[in-house]
């Protein structure tokens, strides 16, 4: 039975992850940040990969409906932000990292001809 060189398995391992960190660095240098947005009735909602809002904008108009209908349509574009965001980092990271990785870190490719499919490519 052959040894298995632990040390040298992890020292390669170690070299993928720098390499693949250099270059998603580098395509994120080349792009900008990745953010999701997603708008509707007066309201403008942005978030960071993972769903943190970073931006929100609520115009007078939309202030009509009511503080629970306001809510939940808040709610309901940065749920479609979020997926816009995975959708761009997914695409961003792809040429460095395994797609079944991505998907764990929750980052998913959204089909085209999903409505919440983003006229924006990232990348492509």
């Amino acid at each position: 039975m052959a040894e298995f060189d632990v040390d040298l398995a992890v020292s390669r391992v170690a070299e993928q992850a720098d390499r693949a960190g250099a270059e998603a660095e580098a395509r994120f240098a080349r792009s900008g940040p990745v953010v999701g947005k997603a708008s509707a009735d007066g309201i403008e909602v942005q978030v960071a990969p993972g769903g943190l809002l970073t931006g929100l904008t609520i115009h007078r108009s939309a202030l009509r409906h009511g503080s629970t209908v306001l809510a939940d349509q808040i709610l309901e574009l940065a749920q479609r932000a979020t997926r816009r965001a995975g959708d761009k980092m997914y695409h961003a990271l792809a040429p460095v990292v395994d797609a079944e990785q991505l998907e764990t870190l929750g980052y998913e490719p959204i089909p085209d001809d999903d409505p919440d499919a983003d006229s924006y490519s990232y990348g492509r």
